[in-house]
């Protein structure tokens, strides 16, 4: 085992009640629901900022917290990776085998065998590009991607092949990984795209303009007025993917773009006007595209945009029932909304929207085999099961 480090935490166990109070769920169409929230003390569950929260192929949901990596079997959560290491983990990805990989900010990647729950621990000393991991991804064949602060690396299972603006990425600070229909795999970094079609790389640039770095600083006020042509910022992708006539959509800090295998274009709705600061694109089951943008909440269904919020938005989720779920926040800084899209009024002309609750910095999103949906918050993670909000509140130590 590489590199497997042992860390003992003192446990400290906090006793608390359940405590029960109402909130109202607003619904545009003026009706309210009561939700009711649940508060929960455990001395598992994160109480911190939760960046991911992922469900693997046998139920459990995956927590990458402040706090390390933590577990949730239906019954009770489980910080597996308190023992191991204090790093700050920032993703993670189940492989075809069922396996773990935990990607950190500061320590590498961690691959856990959850069968004979055991830990390898893989830094640049083992070939990896740099310990700064930001994104993963498993390919077609089996290989595994992760994008660093240093190029992208690919481990076949036995080694790292890595790769830098030397062989042909766009940038070496690399935050996107997508494979697209053909096998191509698409890496979105800070100055551009990259195509790799198994043997080479082709950098891509959404529009002619000088580098930046995320480091520049820019005031949340620029996305009020036009961004300059030559702006970096139409070069940083937040988000990339295929649509289903196989054209490929960039969001960025800057304007969105499609690329049809040979231009790019600016995106723009129907006024005309681009969209700014997309954060989120996802793919509904009817081929949609749903953009979470600066300016809100927008569908393409192949000819016409429609927009169903004005306030920005972060994160996208569509579950089993084809119901669209946002994290959103007001404008002014008036807070997180959670927010539910039903499905059956999608075509309405004023769909149903409840507005679930507001929680601090809303982001991550998923709904378990039981059809609830977990949330995650700046402040720990959250359940609604249609009608209860739980709020697990761990206590400080951490199992």
């Amino acid at each position: 085992m590489k590199n497997k480090r042992n860390v003992l935490y003192s446990l400290i166990i906090m006793l608390a009640g359940v405590i029960c109070f109402p909130v109202q769920a607003q619904q545009k169409n003026g009706a309210q629901d009561t939700v009711e929230t649940i508060h929960v003390s455990t001395s598992h569950a994160p109480n911190s900022f939760v960046r991911t929260i992922k469900r693997d192929r046998k139920g459990n949901i995956w927590f990458v917290s402040n706090e390390g990596i933590i577990r949730y079997d239906g019954k009770s959560f489980t910080n597996i990776t308190s023992k191991v290491s204090s790093a700050r983990f920032w993703n993670v990805l189940e492989d075809r085998k069922g396996n773990l990989w935990f990607g950190t900010r500061d320590s590498g990647i961690y691959y856990y065998n959850a069968r004979l729950n055991d830990f390898q621990h893989f830094t640049t000393r083992d070939g990896l590009a740099n310990d700064r991991v930001g994104n993963m991804y498993e390919d077609k064949t089996g290989n595994i991607w992760f994008g660093t602060e240093n190029g992208v690396s690919r481990y076949d299972g036995n080694s790292f092949q890595n790769f830098t603006t030397r062989d042909g990425l766009a940038h070496d600070r690399v935050g996107n990984i997508y494979e697209d229909k053909t096998g191509n795999i698409w890496f979105g970094a800070e100055n551009g795209a990259s195509r790799y079609d198994g043997k080479s790389f082709r950098s891509l640039k959404m529009k002619e303009a000088a580098s930046g770095t995320s480091t520049d600083s820019f005031h949340i006020s620029i996305y009020q007025h036009p961004i300059p042509e030559n702006s970096w910022m139409h070069n940083a992708v937040n988000s990339i993917i295929e649509d289903k006539t196989g054209k490929l959509w960039f969001g960025t800090k800057g304007y969105a773009s499609g690329y049809d295998g040979k231009t790019f274009t600016t995106i723009t709705n129907k006024d005309g006007k681009p969209f700014a600061n997309v954060r989120s694109i996802i793919k509904d089951k009817k081929g949609n595209i749903w953009l979470g943008a600066f300016d809100g909440l927008w569908r393409y269904d192949g000819s016409t945009f429609t927009r169903f919020t004005q306030n920005f938005v972060g994160s996208i989720y569509e579950d089993k029932k084809g119901n669209i779920w946002t994290s959103s926040q007001r404008a002014n800084n008036g807070g997180w909304v959670l927010s539910r899209y039903d499905e059956k009024s999608l075509t309405n002309e004023k769909p149903t929207v409840t507005e679930i609750t507001n929680k601090p910095m809303i982001s991550g999103i998923l709904e378990d085999d039981k059809g609830n949906i977990w949330f995650s918050a700046s402040d720990g993670v959250y359940r609604y099961d249609g009608k209860t909000i739980t709020d697990f509140k761990s206590a400080a130590g951490q199992k």
